[in-house]
């Protein structure tokens, strides 16, 4: 076990901050696993600084002088990420006009840094696992086997073990990644750590703007520390950035400081499912689009009342919703559709509906709804033709065929004017 002074030291060559006994065991495990080319799994949520510990674990190995490279697996498109990290040949797919070379084949001898890793592609999981085991690869559109000597860091802010029980990731290679575990404690579980960093944070910014930096009241402090910071060192960042600019008086206090700190109410939920224990939510894509198809049923659902009030207030045949009353077999009341089969209207009134009279004049869709109903292929439809054509007719004729003034007259746009003159084919 290193002593303290020895993880004071890496701390201070890395710029980490904090003296939180969980910060302090895992970058003692990474100082541990360094000397070794053992794989290492990086767990921790979004923020928590992972990145950090890859570079302390590269840095103090015996690949230190080997090229150390950092990579994002789900920023990466899926059809991309093999050739990304095991190159291709020349015209192995659309648009290889040369062969490339992969992250695995230009770090060998060196470590690479495989950042959410619970993204990566099944099939790229499969390859990984070779790399792994044998030091083997295969360049896309090759089939020459070729070695590389590469140490895996790995990290995650979701739970591995519940992507595995989903089919979402490859329980072998889960734990051939897993050989040494590093947990990164989230910022609420550090204590006075956060004290420590919003100091560091305000302190640069007055450094590099020249302003007097930002200190805090004793209530101030117990409030920071209190808030569960969702974004971690990210979002401590953020907000010490915002108070350093916006706060003209450079102590700030609890009232002051809770401006800046999101209500429950709008606080984002953590993501990280992590193994530091306690409940965590695991969201997921499937479950995300549950939510989103289900608001949309709710607004079709509306909009279905509103197009059946509309047609029931107007004067519009009723029958027309008779023919389709499978549109509306979902509302919560069943409508009784015989007690409104109103005749067809045949006054002089140009055919256009409440709502659409209140609507801008040029919007280009406000008489769409209308010429769907129109053009239902039956006889109630030809007379409702046939009226329009002759209102559109007097109209012109009443105003010397000048269709700005006939639109207005029928309580319709121009333009839509326009495309019934061309419908009904008037000179």
């Amino acid at each position: 076990m290193y002593s303290a002074s020895e993880i004071q030291s890496v701390k201070q060559r890395f710029g980490i901050i904090g003296n939180s006994p969980l910060l302090n065991h895992a970058i003692s495990v990474a100082m541990q696993a360094a000397p070794t080319d053992m794989t290492v799994l990086i767990t921790g949520e979004s923020g928590s600084g992972k990145e950090s510990f890859s570079k302390i674990i590269h840095a103090l190995s015996t690949r230190k002088h080997g090229k150390f490279i950092a990579i994002n697996c789900g920023a990466i498109p899926e059809g991309t990420i093999d050739s990304e990290l095991f190159g291709h040949e020349k015209g192995s797919f659309t648009g290889a006009h040369e062969a490339r070379k992969g992250y695995f084949e230009v770090t060998d001898g060196g470590s690479i840094f495989l950042d959410e890793i619970g993204e990566m592609p099944l099939g790229t999981q499969a390859r990984l696992l070779r790399v792994l085991e044998n030091g083997e690869f295969i360049k896309v559109g090759s089939s020459k086997v070729q070695k590389t000597n590469v140490r895996v860091i790995a990290a995650t802010n979701v739970n591995l073990i519940k992507a595995v029980e989903k089919g979402k990731f490859r329980e072998d290679l889960y734990y051939r990644l897993n050989t040494v575990p590093i947990y990164v404690p989230p910022l609420r579980e550090r204590g006075e750590d956060v004290i420590l960093l919003f100091r560091k944070f305000t302190t640069d910014f007055s450094e590099k703007y020249k302003v007097k930096p930002i200190t805090l009241t004793e209530d101030a402090k117990k409030l920071l520390m209190q808030f569960p910071f969702p974004g971690n060192i990210r979002q401590l960042k953020n907000i010490a950035e915002q108070v350093s600019l916006l706060e003209q008086e450079r102590e700030v206090d609890a009232a002051t400081l809770s401006k800046y700190l999101p209500s429950e109410q709008t606080r984002l939920p953590a993501i990280f499912a992590g193994s530091g224990g306690g409940e965590s939510t695991d969201f997921t894509e499937r479950e995300l689009l549950y939510k989103v198809l289900f608001d949309m049923k709710k607004d079709m659902t509306e909009l279905k009342k509103l197009v059946l009030e509309t047609y029931q207030s107007g004067g519009l045949n009723a029958s027309i919703i008779n023919k389709h009353q499978t549109l509306f077999e979902d509302l919560e009341t069943p409508i009784p559709f015989e007690q409104h089969t109103a005749p067809v209207q045949t006054s002089n009134v140009p055919i256009v509906l409440d709502a659409q009279k209140t609507q801008d004049k040029d919007d280009v869709y406000e008489d769409e709804a209308i010429e769907d109903i129109i053009h239902e292929e039956d006889d109630n439809s030809l007379s409702l033709e046939k009226k329009e054509k002759e209102m559109i007719l007097k109209a012109l004729r009443k105003h010397n065929n000048k269709r700005k003034y006939a639109a207005s007259d029928l309580g319709i746009s121009e333009r839509t004017l326009y495309r019934k003159i061309k419908q009904y084919g008037i000179d």
